[in-house]
């Protein structure tokens, strides 16, 4: 069974990427209370128990709309963003501004005519409930993701620039099939198939293209959001997430020790996830200087590789330097 989205030649041309924040503050609250619980999350999972511990957050309307009996959840909680890279702020004041009409729309959606409470609350006060929500995201914003996010952006990046190298090379379908296993291109549409789908349905998509979204904090399957006004969000996980939690943590192998070195085999193990030379500096205790030359001879070396976004310059490994590490 497979899910499909029609792309004629003007959702093509508005088809583009993002990275939100917000995006990635709803997919781990959905990690916590287990929703396809991705096991390269379980030291981040870990983590956000021992801050939570002493001082849980306060989830009132949030949660109940996230984590139901339901197999989905309202569409407004993340809406598309309107930049490549906004801010939480940002996120946030887009999805304030979510019409009293979109919202009742979209609650009907999810919970049927008879909603439970407190999203009965929500559809009789929607403003207000907004601001609620915005509140409550953006205190589980600020303790579960801004803590990590230089490290979590880095890899958001790097997975744009990958994408669009993908683009450059084959066009659309070697982009969209490139996304996910279970995404595929075919005489302009985009079909996601899997175990996921009991039956083959057509999103109902919103106004413009898509916007792919790669979210690190989130589950291994792919999220398509249809009935929006904004335009229809494609949320995938990105590539490398694996790696943010576990790059640098662990020593490299002695054989590549022994091939490059120990100072160039750690700094080659920290870029299992993508980072700018002052943040390998900072995490191996060394300094910019030192690690611009170590990347030099990895660079020539066919090891690691570089890409600019915005203003930063970030490294990340190669497959040939992951074959090494991986020996």
């Amino acid at each position: 069974m497979a899910l499909t989205l029609e792309l004629g030649v003007a959702e093509l041309a508005t088809t583009r990427f993002a990275i939100s924040p917000l995006s990635e503050t709803v997919a781990c609250l959905q990690q916590l209370a287990g929703r396809d619980r991705e096991a390269a999350n379980l030291p981040w999972l870990r983590w956000a128990a021992d801050e939570l511990a002493g001082a849980p957050l306060d989830l009132t309307l949030t949660w109940p709309l996230l984590i139901s009996d339901r197999p989905n959840w309202p569409e407004f909680l993340v809406p598309a963003p309107l930049d490549s890279g906004p801010s939480i702020d940002d996120d946030l004041a887009a999805l304030r501004r979510t019409t009293v009409r979109q919202v009742r729309r979209s609650l009907g959606r999810v919970f049927g005519d008879t909603l439970p409470e407190p999203v009965a609350a929500l559809a009789a006060h929607p403003k207000a409930g907004l601001a609620t929500i915005a509140a409550e995201l953006r205190a589980a914003h600020d303790r579960l993701v801004a803590p990590h996010w230089p490290r979590i952006r880095a890899v958001l990046d790097a997975d744009v620039g990958h994408r669009a190298r993908q683009f450059a090379a084959g066009g659309s379908a070697k982009l969209f099939t490139g996304l996910h296993p279970d995404l595929r291109w075919e005489a302009g549409k985009l079909l996601q198939s899997g175990e996921r789908w009991r039956a083959d349905s057509v999103v109902n998509q919103g106004p413009g293209g898509l916007v792919l979204i790669p979210v690190v904090l989130g589950s291994a399957y792919v999220l398509i959001k249809g009935n929006t006004s904004t335009q229809t969000t494609v949320r995938y996980p990105a590539r490398g997430r694996g790696a943010v939690w576990t790059a640098g943590t662990r020593p490299p192998p002695g054989s590549t020790v022994r091939l490059l070195g120990r100072a160039r085999a750690e700094l080659l193990e920290a870029l299992r996830s993508p980072a700018t030379t002052t943040d390998l500096a900072r995490a191996l205790g060394v300094t910019p200087s030192a690690v611009s030359q170590h990347l030099g001879v990895l660079r020539a070396g066919g090891l690691v590789e570089r890409e600019r976004s915005g203003r930063q310059v970030l490294y990340l490994v190669t497959a040939l330097g992951t074959a090494l590490l991986d020996r």
